[in-house]
């Protein structure tokens, strides 16, 4: 069956690696049975520039109609003049929103010839392998009352609201869980429950939830500032973890580190299963736009080749086909190919073209 896949390059580096990371997804029509229907849009600075504004309702509609959205990135220093609330971000903010994107998916793996890029001592890095669940609709970066205020002594007040229901905690705890039971059977919810309102009914329903509806998950509980340095001390300790909006932000920038490059690292956005059996979904590396080096064909494509296995593992459910691209990424790098963003110790250094070229190749060999 044909899929609709909406593809939004963005900004930045964005439309370099969708160009090698598109490149992949004709190989696959063409030797693995597959079928896309690709529609390509704007989003972010692309979009302010031909519609000024950073997401039209044109393309939230698009990628309602589609099976899954490939994002790339958004951003760059000539849309800093634009307001707080039509920034290039919005576009990806806008899109979670209208799709009710709740649960991101943030793996933090470590490829063996990645060993020594990691800022990390080698034995702590080795085999490893966490999934962040992080909430992605709620807490304070949607939470109302927010804005800026003026107080009658003429200071200025900003604020924000860190407000989660129920349900909310309740249906991304439900995805970690449904993963966990794929992995080590273990999960790990990370809050303030010392100190946030928020943070304590987040425990409590967790708790209820997971004793409830997943008796067979071992769940335990840790505050987010201890999260972030047993995350730097003993990240093997971890396997699903399942955390809020906020400190999702802060601990999957974290975990992604230890990887040695976010060039490295895809990520999915993942929405409710509807009566179809359908959810939308929006995969993404999250490298960001990198406008320092975008056009010069230096960038990493391999995060955004990584979404695309994501793609067709969460959405599509072709575990193999995903997998076939994640041993072709890996056999890249066995090969001592790297791009100039992974510090390898010999590698031979490729462009954005030629590490897609080496892509290609090795799901050639790997096909065979």
């Amino acid at each position: 069956m044909t899929k609709k896949l909406l593809v939004l390059p963005g900004d930045g580096i964005g439309p370099e690696v969708m160009r090698e990371t598109l490149r992949v997804v004709e190989w696959f029509q063409k030797n693995r049975g597959l079928s896309f229907e690709i529609t390509h849009g704007l989003v972010g600075g692309a979009s302010i520039d031909v519609h000024g504004v950073p997401l039209t309702q044109a393309t939230i509609q698009a990628a309602l109609d589609a099976d899954a959205v490939l994002f790339g990135a958004v951003g760059g220093p000539q849309y800093d003049v634009q307001p707080f609330d039509n920034r290039p971000e919005i576009g990806i903010l806008g899109l979670r929103s209208g799709l009710k994107l709740f649960a991101n998916l943030r793996p933090a793996t470590v490829l063996d010839a990645l060993v020594d890029a990691s800022p990390l001592k080698p034995e702590l890095v080795r085999g490893l392998d966490i999934m962040i669940v992080r909430e992605a609709t709620g807490g304070i970066y949607f939470g109302e009352p927010r804005g800026i205020e003026t107080l009658p002594d003429g200071q200025q007040r900003g604020y924000n609201t860190e407000v989660y229901t129920t349900n909310e905690i309740e249906r991304v705890t439900r995805v970690a869980c449904d993963i966990a039971r794929k992995r080590g059977n273990r999960l790990c919810s990370v809050e303030k429950a010392n100190v946030m309102d928020s943070g304590l009914l987040w425990r409590q329903v967790v708790t209820a939830l997971v004793a409830r509806e997943y008796p067979d998950i071992r769940l335990s509980h840790m505050y987010a500032d201890n999260c972030a340095m047993q995350l730097a001390k003993n990240p093997h300790q971890f396997d699903v973890i399942v955390t809020s909006n906020l400190f999702g932000d802060l601990l999957s920038d974290l975990a992604a580190m230890l990887t040695g490059s976010l060039g490295m690292l895809p990520s999915a956005t993942l929405g409710a299963v509807d009566a179809r059996g359908k959810r939308h979904a929006l995969y993404e590396p999250i490298h960001g736009s990198a406008p320092d080096i975008a056009g010069k064909d230096l960038a990493n494509p391999m995060a955004q080749m990584l979404s695309f296995a994501m793609l067709l593992r969460y959405s599509f459910g072709l575990a193999d086909d995903a997998q076939l691209i994640e041993n072709a990424v890996a056999g890249v790098l066995a090969q001592g190919l790297a791009t100039a963003d992974l510090s390898l110790p010999g590698a031979k250094r490729i462009s954005t073209t030629e590490c897609g070229n080496a892509i290609l190749a090795q799901l050639e060999l790997l096909a065979k």
